[in-house]
């Protein structure tokens, strides 16, 4: 699987990180995966919150935890399908679940090597918090790194990398 050249991003508080996941759902189209990486409090939902908001989905987004997978039905008619895959071991796990995979965008949380056999392509988004930052503040600056596999995102569009302020 081919990996275009990353896209690396300093996102300064929780109301940008809502910023970029709209300015990410505006590329995004069915049958499309986004994988996002990163520990506990780093923005994940926030992130996955803004794409919420980019694809005009009904209802609020909210994390999976529990439920390992929440679909939002979208204005659109496109749905977005949320995923919690920490608990998941394996890509056979994932694919079990029975997601229209080709019909919506679906963002797989802790979906790192667990795609395998599932998509040929897809976005893969890290979110690293600062070293030593407090775990619970959601308005500290991350690092986001954004990364393409596979043909669909052999290159990233380049809106995506403007100042999010």
């Amino acid at each position: 699987m081919s990996a275009g050249v990353p896209l690396r991003l300093v996102v300064p508080d929780s109301a940008a990180m809502e910023r970029l996941g709209a300015r990410l759902a505006a590329e995004l189209l069915a049958g499309d995966l986004v994988l996002l990486n990163g520990e506990l409090g780093a923005g994940k939902t926030t992130l996955t919150r803004g794409l919420g908001v980019g694809l005009r989905v009904r209802g609020a987004v909210t994390s999976p935890t529990f439920v390992l997978a929440r679909t939002h039905p979208s204005e659109s008619g496109i749905p977005l399908v949320h995923v919690d895959a920490y608990r998941l071991p394996s890509a056979v796990e994932l694919d079990d679940l029975d997601i229209d995979w080709e019909r919506s965008i679906t963002v797989v949380e802790w979906g790192a090597g667990k795609v395998d056999g599932v998509a040929d392509s897809w976005l893969s988004i890290d979110i690293v918090r600062p070293i030593g930052g407090d775990p619970e503040a959601e308005d500290e600056p991350r690092t986001v790194t954004i990364t393409g596999a596979g043909p669909r995102w052999s290159s990233l569009p380049a809106v995506w990398s403007e100042p999010l302020d």
